[in-house]
């Protein structure tokens, strides 16, 4: 009876957490991570600007980068690094968004503050009984809550976690409409104004975006010569095999590609039409 229990228990929770929002990053955060070639980002968690973030309390680490600098494949290493160190400790909660400026119009403010609500009151051990309780107000009536009304359901998860972590890329590419992204930011740094929250972002050089983190931790993202190496390295056996025979031919290309580039998609499009144009 116990484990039928469970399983009903089990299954109400996920259709509450599901009637939140079907949003579900999860997705993206395997498929970034699956493209990230082995040991590149390193220098970004090993950094001392990502130390003094991760080891501090109401701490804001705020990253920008030109486009193609790699800012979300260094966002999900940054997610990947979070959830695996944290994976057993339900005192830690660790949310993410990862903005995309096709999905505006399903990325609104209480979509987005859904989902971190969503994945907070998830990681508990069970649902919080907020959250139950904001599903009985509505459901029954077929009616959705307020931004207001998330809002204090989220406070109230926050408040059973010892530390969090969010974590947002692109927030460049947030909508504007309706000061959707104003209104974002207001929610998590009202958050992190009364809860143990450090913040993490991603953001191309937007004025209205950098002068919101005018006070935090900046740590610029940028194609890094050892990034730049090792992603060589990786994608060496698709060059001509006269290439993978000449060290010295190997280390010019690295070398030169290292000068000529800013990004890492820049990167990998010159890496392209080399493999596509020697002979």
């Amino acid at each position: 009876m116990e484990t039928i229990r469970s399983k009903l228990d089990r299954k109400e929770d996920l259709e509450i957490l599901n009637w939140l929002t079907e949003i579900n990053y999860g997705s993206q955060q395997s498929d970034f991570i699956s493209r990230r070639q082995l040991g590149t980002g390193q220098w970004l968690l090993e950094s001392i600007e990502f130390q003094r973030w991760l080891e501090t309390e109401n701490q804001t680490l705020f990253c920008p980068g030109i486009p193609g600098a790699g800012k979300t494949i260094l966002t999900s290493l940054v997610i990947e690094e979070l959830t695996s160190h944290f994976h057993d400790d339900k005192r830690i909660g660790v949310a993410y968004i990862y903005f995309n400026f096709q999905r505006r119009d399903e990325q609104n403010v209480d979509a987005s503050l859904a989902s971190l609500l969503k994945q907070l009151a998830e990681w508990q051990p069970s649902l919080p009984t907020s959250v139950k309780d904001l599903y009985n107000r509505h459901n029954n009536k077929r009616t959705r809550p307020s931004v207001d009304e998330i809002s204090k359901t989220l406070h109230s998860v926050a408040a059973l976690y010892s530390k969090m972590f969010i974590i947002v890329d692109a927030l460049d590419e947030c909508q504007t409409s309706n000061s959707c992204r104003t209104k974002f930011l207001a929610e998590i740094f009202n958050l992190q104004g009364k809860y143990r929250l450090n913040i993490f972002a991603t953001s191309r050089f937007v004025p209205e975006v950098t002068t919101k983190f005018s006070q935090s931790i900046l740590l610029e993202i940028r194609a890094r010569d050892q990034d730049v190496q090792r992603y060589l390295e990786g994608h060496i056996n698709q060059l001509p095999s006269f290439v993978q025979q000449d060290q010295e031919l190997q280390e010019e290309i690295k070398t030169k590609i290292s000068d000529a580039v800013d990004g890492m998609y820049v990167f990998k499009l010159m890496l392209r039409r080399i493999i596509t144009n020697l002979p």
